[in-house]
Order: structure tokens, then sequence, then C-alpha cells
């Protein structure tokens, strides 16, 4: 058995394939090191914890699921942006099944900070993504933001409509892509 593992990145990707594989249960220190062919006491070099191995993971899921697209268009037009958003949340379902609605509801207890804080961060990352492709959309017509109705605050309905979507585990973005041609075009 190998004593050193060689980055954060094999223990995160061996730890992916075990949810894939066996569920979220099977995430702890000793499956994650019997995974990467480790000792137990190697991953403790990485993580402190168990806790902060899972929160580790789940911020690893999220940003497989959310990988930036090899076409930069994507970010230019917030409807294609939105449709995008939804094909990954469909492929995030079928890679880690429960993963949205699991992961979520396992981190409302008091002892899973880390992971709360890590799933916040990448929350406000996809919110400024969203704020970021609002700004940009030449399509959008001048008016269409505010003082009263901004940018942010168009961004925040988005985002509210994609966490309603993953819990209902619809993949479908017509109705908010028609929202969007309503609002802002």
């Amino acid at each position: 058995m190998n004593t050193v593992v060689t980055s954060k990145a094999e223990i995160l990707k061996a730890s992916r394939e075990l949810i894939q594989q066996k569920g979220w249960s099977a995430v702890n220190i000793r499956a994650v090191a019997a995974a990467c062919g480790v000792s137990v006491g190697s991953l403790y070099n990485y993580f402190d914890s168990k806790t902060e191995l899972v929160g580790a993971t789940v911020e690893s899921v999220w940003c497989e699921i959310f990988h930036r697209p090899e076409d930069e268009a994507v970010f230019q037009d917030t409807q294609a942006c939105v449709a995008w958003m939804y094909e990954r949340m469909e492929y995030g379902c079928r890679q880690y099944p429960g993963f949205f609605t699991l992961h979520s509801l396992s981190f409302m207890k008091e002892d899973k900070d880390d992971g709360k804080r890590r799933m916040q961060a990448t929350w406000e990352h996809i919110l400024k993504g969203l704020c970021s492709v609002l700004r940009q959309d030449s399509r959008i017509r001048p008016d269409a933001f505010t003082e009263q109705f901004t940018v942010e605050q168009f961004a925040d309905v988005l985002f509210s409509l994609m966490l309603s979507a993953l819990l209902r585990q619809d993949y479908d973005p017509s109705a908010v892509l028609e929202i969007i041609q309503r609002t802002l075009y």
C-alpha cells in the first residue's frame, strides 16, 4: 500500500467515484483511503476529519457539475447560459443521484459549518456569474433594469428558480427562458 497520496485532487476524484458507485454514505476516511490505495494516516495529511473531507468533496462535485463550458459564448447570452445551467443540473443528477437534495439537507445541522460555507461560496459564485452574464448580454433592452429592479434581483430570481428545479428534479428550462424573454428582451 502506498503511504503518500500524490494530490488532494486525486483524493477528491476517488471520493466522487465512491459517491457515483455506492452513494454518499460510502464517503469516509477509510473507504477513500482504500480507494486511493493509501493509508488512513495519509488522508489525514490532507483532511483533518471526515467532515472536512465530505465538505471538500461536495465543493468538488459542484465544481465538476458547473465547470466552465468550452464555448465561452454561453456567458454572453442569458438564455444560453440558463439553458446550459439546466443541462449541467441534469448531468449532476445523473452522475450523482440525490446530490442536490441529500447534501443540502445534510448541511442544515450545526456541525456542518464547513459544508454550509462551501455550498454558500459555490452559490455566490453562480449568482455572480449570472449577474455578469446579465450585464454582458447585448440583447437585453437598455431599460430592462432600474434602481427598483436590479440585475442582482433578477439574478436572485433566476437562481431561486434553479434551486427549485433542482429540488423538483425538473431540468426543462423552457418556463425560465420564457420569463427571461418576456422580462428582458
